[in-house]
């Protein structure tokens, strides 16, 4: 297995697909994601365009949709939900399908689509991707990053690297062995060097501290955890997950 991480849609190749492709946005659409499947939600189904998730979510009765829709951080206007993870409760989400655009999130699962195994990742269920890559053994693996608007992001990059350092820990092997590119390596020394305070570089990254100015502090809180969900959101046709 080799690992490629990738920290931007716009840095991911476009000539090419891995044999297993994992999206990461963990403030906070796969967060969201993640978190929807584990509350009940029937699918989570990502758009990067707005017009076109209003047009798909209006097939479907009111009172079986919920339309999420994030752009800067802040929820867009006439939308059900934003993009809080804490909002996902099962009284609100269960058997109910999510209709979800963020700022950058649903861009990274959208440009990775064509993969034969899609999946969504964050700290939250770390373990969970990590365990299916150990089942099912992909020759080729790609975490790709959102980033924030083409450029790259701390929160990202660090779960890239929690990801891979469960794996070499699972399999017993040397980061050499796994690491397909210099950014995988380097995403492995960031979470090594901060995997006992993710939420202090949560302050420090950009995308944090937006989030902070809008008083958005219990999503940092909960974004930073690893492990808390057994939850693997996976690609079961274009741009719908569903729970594994």
């Amino acid at each position: 297995m080799k690992v490629f991480v990738f920290h931007t849609p716009e840095s991911t190749p476009t000539k090419m697909v891995a044999d297993c492709a994992i999206a990461v946005d963990v403030l906070r659409a796969t967060s969201t994601i993640a978190t929807a499947l584990g509350s009940g939600a029937e699918a989570v189904q990502a758009f990067s365009d707005l017009d076109k998730l209003l047009a798909v979510s209006e097939t479907w009765a009111p009172e079986k949709r919920i339309r999420a829709g994030e752009r800067g951080g802040s929820q867009v206007e006439g939308f059900d939900f934003g993009n809080s993870p804490l909002d996902c409760t099962p009284e609100r989400v269960g058997g109910r399908r999510l209709f979800i655009s963020t700022t950058n999130g649903t861009r990274a699962l959208q440009c990775i689509e064509a993969a034969p195994t899609v999946l969504a990742a964050a700290l939250i269920n770390r373990r969970a991707v990590v365990q299916h890559l150990i089942q099912h053994q992909p020759e080729t693996v790609w975490i790709v990053g959102s980033g924030w608007e083409g450029s790259f992001s701390l929160e990202d990059t660090v779960c890239a690297g929690a990801i891979v350092d469960g794996l070499q820990i699972e399999l017993g092997c040397s980061l050499d062995d796994l690491a397909g590119n210099d950014e995988t390596i380097a995403a492995v020394s960031l979470y090594r060097q901060w995997q006992d305070d993710l939420l202090g570089l949560f302050h420090h990254a950009s995308h944090g501290k937006r989030l902070l100015r809008l008083n958005i502090i219990e999503d940092l809180k909960y974004c930073s955890q690893q492990d808390v969900l057994d939850v693997l959101p996976i690609q079961r046709e274009l741009g719908v997950l569903v729970k594994a």
